[in-house]
């Protein structure tokens, strides 16, 4: 791979353009910290409603 004045150049710019000019970062969305955080409290819900519904399953069938 031979290095000619004009691809060093070349090379050189759009270094300089990347690192001068980084792209815009894209803000759509939730942050991940939010996303973990709604995906938690759904997992805690439904374990809850899992853990009620069993529960009072168990009472109605025990013995008075």
């Amino acid at each position: 791979m031979s290095r000619t004045p004009a691809r060093l150049f070349a090379t050189t710019i759009g270094l300089l353009l990347l690192l001068t000019r980084p792209r815009a970062r894209d803000e759509r969305g939730l942050s991940q910290s939010t996303e973990n955080a709604i995906l938690l409290g759904g997992a805690v819900t439904v374990a809850t409603l899992v853990i009620v519904a069993v529960t009072a399953y168990v009472k109605s069938k025990m013995p008075q």
